[in-house]
């Protein structure tokens, strides 16, 4: 039988002594709180040792402290390491109490703990989503920044995996541990939200928003620890380094109910059958198949990850499809088809010599033939590409299906 869906609210605190008790004590009504003190330095540590493993006793902080008297969860950092570790030392923690779900509420008195109740049911109906809070930013008090910044990382968000999410940047989030279980991770401050969104959808689990509210303090009582030269550096480096792994012609590693390996053109039953499980359909496997096989047939040097990520992501159809099917076209074959043929159609023949004053000296014809041929190849092998898919689709189809059902 499955697991029963347990959630735990993880806080991660940096120096918001002042927001702190009030956020906890809201999200308290709803599920049980871990804070995670990430090396704050406007609160004093603890009078007695405190386990993450159970609650802190009421007499654990000090007259003033903002835990003091509050049933929480508690763990430090000696040092501030990031939001990324501090999230990261939460799910460790819900682990080990049994839990199978984080939420993660930001300190800074930003998000509405009332909202944690819809996360709750979220994860109840499909706990193999990663949700995230979409903000509301329709609010006149929300700085312009924020709207820039939500504009640009959603912005890159699909550029790198072909989805779209209306808040990546929001901290108020339902983690499921058996995704980040999955996940290699590399950043551990600011940018982990970031790349844990991109490598959670490259995984081919769901990522979904949830509509919460904002509420965004007066300038001069906010409290931010975004440094904008550092951290907007981090987030370029990511994004860069992000968006080259998303271009290159290698599929991500995915995860489907029997996953059994990679999705890829050189075992094509094994992945349509693994496509099938994910409940597609083999329409919708040949047309992305046929656009993977038309795109990585046209002369776009080094854009073809990118561009199949795009359209498919436009047409909302199966990327992880589109881009194995792409592999077919990697040269030399298929570039070399569509040159003869460009070279015919410019020539009345065939190119018949190979060498260096043919595919050298010539290379700018030879690239103009490619796209000419192009223009006749890519939708003849797109459209065999789409036949073949939909007809292997419809054969291993029949042998999932149930013995007795219709």
């Amino acid at each position: 039988m499955p697991q029963p869906v347990t959630a735990l609210v993880v806080i991660p605190v940096y120096n918001h002594a002042a927001t702190l008790r009030e956020v906890v004590a809201g999200s308290l009504r709803y599920a049980p709180v871990l804070v995670v003190d990430d090396g704050s330095t406007d609160m004093d540590s603890p009078l007695m040792p405190v386990s993450p493993a159970a609650p802190a006793p009421g007499g654990a902080f000090a007259e003033g402290h903002p835990l003091r008297g509050l049933p929480v969860y508690y763990a430090r950092h000696g040092k501030n390491r990031g939001k990324g570790k501090a999230v990261l030392t939460g799910a460790a923690v819900a682990r080990n109490l049994g839990m199978t779900h984080i939420i993660t509420v930001d300190a800074d008195g930003q998000h509405d703990p009332a909202d944690i109740p819809a996360f709750l049911e979220a994860v109840a109906s499909r706990p193999l989503t990663l949700f995230v809070g979409k903000r509301d930013f329709d609010s006149a008090e929300v700085p312009g920044s924020s709207h820039f910044g939500r504009a640009f990382s959603n912005f890159w968000f699909k550029v790198q995996t072909g989805h779209e999410v209306g808040d990546s940047q929001s901290g108020f989030r339902a983690y499921p541990l058996a995704v980040l279980d999955k996940l290699s991770l590399g950043e551990s401050r600011y940018s982990f939200e970031v790349e844990v969104l991109v490598r959670a959808a490259w995984a081919g689990f769901p990522v979904a928003d949830i509509p919460v509210g904002v509420h965004y303090p007066p300038a001069g009582e906010r409290v931010s620890h975004f440094r904008p030269i550092v951290d907007n550096l981090r987030l370029t480096v990511l994004n860069t380094r992000l968006t080259i792994r998303a271009i290159m012609p290698v599929p991500q590693k995915q995860y489907a109910r029997d996953a059994e390996g990679k999705i890829t053109a050189l075992h094509p039953l094994r992945s349509i059958r693994l496509l099938l499980c994910r409940d597609e359909t083999p329409w919708n496997l040949a047309l992305s198949g046929a656009v993977g096989v038309f795109i990585g047939t046209l002369p776009i040097f080094g854009l073809h990850s990118l561009t199949i990520l795009l359209v498919l992501g436009a047409m909302k159809r199966n990327k992880i499809a589109g881009l194995a099917a792409s592999q077919l076209c990697i040269p030399p074959l298929v570039p070399a088809l569509c040159i003869e043929a460009g070279h015919y159609m410019r020539h009345g023949r065939l190119l018949t010599e190979v060498s260096w004053q043919t595919l050298g000296r010539e290379g700018i014809e030879r690239i103009g033939e490619w796209l000419l041929g192009a223009l006749l190849m890519a939708p003849l092998l797109a459209g065999v590409c789409g036949a073949v898919v939909f007809a292997l689709a419809l054969l291993v189809r029949r042998g999932l299906r149930p013995e007795g059902a219709s």
